[in-house]
């Protein structure tokens, strides 16, 4: 009903998934559902928008008074409630960005004092199998979900870089940075593909396309760490792709580049549940979303 009630006040279907932070295909198959239940027409949809039937009218009326009754019983449930009984579960992978999260978080804890977040560490890929296995509330992951079950909005894209031991950056650095088909030679200290596996096509599709050796195949299970990442390309003979804001202190036998026409960008969504109707979750997910230059 809270999803019919967005659409017949946004007049458009895209008007209300972007309210409710849901997809419009998600959308439009539960009114269809509605539609299907209650055995009438509600909604008639043209190439202005969607109107309501009568009926839909008579929906409209009928609905926003079970939601205000509704919300009216979960406030006053809500101040029996002890601390952090609100738990919102927040899936976190390896080199996010140190700011993306703390603007939206302190937000949330303004906006809902109740909410405790628990912050997982955890692959896209346990994330992904978390978020549909009720056991995590939104994930934050390298790769976009499939299927009609979860959500997923854009969070932050970085362009990457190389980390190279000074010595060959020296050699191989132009006035723009370093191309890729120069580290031609050199191992890529990689990451194991069970743990994001369209992403760790991409970028081995792109490094192989540049006539790129990937070297061995990472163990899997093993996540790329920052110390195994300094430590394989300190030895030389390898190199490694790192954001250009990488947290990690660089040490002075090691040199950060940015690639030649950026032909690596890692992109980060935010994905969770399709039915979550949880208002915590939106709040943060609508702070999260990105809106920079696509």
């Amino acid at each position: 009903m809270r999803a019919f009630v967005a659409v017949v006040e946004e007049g458009s279907l895209s008007g209300a998934a972007r309210r409710l932070h849901v997809s419009q295909p998600a959308l439009s198959q539960q009114m269809n559902g509605l539609e299907r239940q209650l055995g009438v027409q509600l909604l008639v949809r043209g190439s202005t928008g969607v109107r309501a039937t009568e009926a839909g009218a008579t929906l409209l009326v009928e609905a926003r008074a079970v939601l205000a009754r509704y919300d009216q019983a979960v406030a006053a449930v809500t101040r029996h409630a002890g601390p952090g009984e609100a738990l919102l579960r927040l899936g976190i992978p390896l080199e996010l960005p140190a700011d993306l999260l703390s603007g939206p978080l302190a937000g949330l804890a303004t906006a809902y004092p109740a909410t405790r977040v628990q912050a997982l560490h955890m692959s896209t890929a346990d994330q992904l199998a978390a978020l549909r296995a009720g056991e995590l509330d939104v994930g934050l992951v390298r790769e976009h979900p499939v299927g009609p079950d979860l959500d997923a909005v854009l969070v932050v894209q970085e362009r990457l870089g190389v980390l190279l031991a000074a010595g060959q950056a020296a050699k191989l650095a132009g006035p723009d940075g370093i191309r890729l088909d120069a580290l031609a030679g050199l191992d890529w200290v990689g990451f194991p593909r069970s743990g994001s596996p369209r992403w760790y096509d991409e970028v081995t599709a792109i490094l192989r396309s540049h006539g790129l050796d990937l070297g061995r195949t990472p163990p899997e299970g093993q996540g790329l760490i920052a110390p195994v990442k300094l430590a394989a390309v300190t030895a030389g003979g390898a190199f490694a792709l790192a954001p250009p804001d990488w947290q990690q202190p660089i040490p002075k036998s090691l040199t950060w580049a940015p690639l030649v026409g950026h032909p690596l960008v890692r992109r980060t969504w935010a994905a969770w549940p399709g039915s979550s109707r949880r208002r915590d979750l939106g709040h943060l997910i609508a702070a999260l979303e990105y809106r920079g230059p696509a």
